[in-house]
């Protein structure tokens, strides 16, 4: 991982089972996570592969969503569903908040 990053923001995860998973760096002064969006970071275990850590935003904080430890060189496709599951699941859960904020106000009116 490059100096001055604090992980990886996923910014798209393929749903094949096969398929990518897009980053880009996020900045060690990032200050938090944006709702339901997730961070990876990586560095290698201490005999072999890799120790992924992965966090998600929510809307006040930041949790631990998973670990993946002495993960082997093809983590992206270890990490890659758990990821793809829970960026589904954000998505879904904000429609779902902005389809009720609607309903509330129209029936406001």
């Amino acid at each position: 991982m490059p100096d001055g990053v604090r992980g990886a923001l996923v910014q798209r995860v393929s749903a094949r089972p096969d398929g990518s998973l897009d980053v880009s760096w996020l900045a060690a002064g990032t200050s938090r996570l944006p709702l339901g969006r997730i961070r990876l970071l990586w560095e290698p275990a201490s005999l072999t592969g890799w120790d992924v850590t992965a966090h998600l935003g929510l809307a006040t904080t930041e949790v631990h969503l998973a670990s993946w430890t002495g993960a082997p060189d093809d983590w992206p496709r270890l990490v890659r569903p758990t990821v793809h599951e829970v960026t589904g699941l954000c998505a879904a859960l904000a429609f779902a908040t902005n389809a009720l904020a609607a309903s509330n106000r129209l029936s406001e009116v």
